[in-house]
């Protein structure tokens, strides 16, 4: 199963993920925010699914890669 993880906690709200996906990405307050994700602990969590689109897994790769303090991971 596909997911996404966003440690909010070390978020410093430089919008960049929501720049290339905003498909997925928004900004909450001063922190970014992944779009129809559950909170575990302080995580945020948004299944893809068994099998996600490409163009879905490629945007949250992108956002991963653009973040500066690394706090998405897209695990598959």
């Amino acid at each position: 199963m596909a997911k996404v993880v966003h440690d909010k906690e070390i978020c410093i709200g430089c919008a960049a993920c929501v720049s290339v996906a905003p498909k997925f990405w928004e900004m909450e307050g001063a922190k970014s925010h992944l779009k129809g994700s559950k909170k575990d602990a302080r995580k945020e969590v948004l299944e893809l699914g068994k099998s996600p689109s490409k163009e879905d897994l490629k945007l949250n790769q992108e956002a991963a890669a653009v973040c500066p303090v690394n706090c998405i991971t897209v695990e598959k």
